[in-house]
């Protein structure tokens, strides 16, 4: 399954294909279970997420670069929750000053799992939304990765 990630405009969409029921999807992508597959040895690993996941609670995380001896933060708000189909949070990362942007998750259940669909919106520059469609073809092979596929 390949992962896909365009960008128009301001807006990042990427999509993903996993062998998970749609609560287990969302439950990854909401709670301190993200340490276990966000990231890989070779590029930056979440070490520490906190949540609070109802529209208005409070979310962050932080991450250690490759070497162990950077450490980035990314926090923002949880603006929709409707699991196990819908999470919708602002991203405001420390690598752009916490410039606010959207990631919206709809989890569509399929016969395999769930196809993830990513949209990230609210970006201000190109060189930003394009590092960002990178970034999610990575993120959703990390969690694709995370479920592995059923032996038949």
């Amino acid at each position: 399954m390949t992962v896909v990630s365009n960008v128009v405009d301001d807006t990042i969409v990427a999509s993903v294909e996993v062998d998970a029921p749609p609560d287990e999807v969302f439950r990854a992508i909401s709670s301190p279970e993200i340490c276990e597959w966000w990231g890989s040895d070779d590029h930056y690993r979440v070490t520490n997420w906190v949540g609070d996941v109802r529209p208005g609670g409070a979310w962050t995380c932080e991450a250690k670069n490759a070497n162990g001896t950077d450490v980035s933060v990314v926090r923002g708000e949880f603006i929709t929750v409707d699991p196990p189909h819908l999470l919708v949070h602002t991203w405001c990362p420390s690598w752009e000053n916490f410039a606010a942007t959207t990631v919206r998750y709809d989890i569509v259940p399929t016969t395999r799992g769930s196809r993830v669909n990513v949209t990230h919106t609210g970006f201000t520059e190109a060189a930003a939304s394009s590092g960002h469609a990178n970034g999610w073809v990575r993120v959703l092979g990390w969690l694709r990765e995370h479920f592995p596929a059923a032996v038949e």
